[in-house]
């Protein structure tokens, strides 16, 4: 079974909206990695079930 193909954008900018492509916004108190990298778990678990033109927002709080 073939799986069709689309992107998904990873990114801190919570003002920004997209038609059309997944959208991942990541929370946290700065975008400094040392930040981010605890959000990296629930980015994966997310990437396994996002469909195109969702927004999801991962926090860290």
């Amino acid at each position: 079974m073939a799986q069709e193909s689309f992107t998904v954008l990873l990114t801190t900018d919570q003002n920004l909206q997209q038609a059309g492509v997944a959208v991942i916004v990541l929370v946290a108190s700065s975008n400094r990695l040392l930040d981010l990298l605890p959000l990296i778990p629930s980015v994966r678990s997310v990437l396994a079930t996002i469909a195109p033109s969702v927004v999801v927002e991962i926090a860290d709080f």
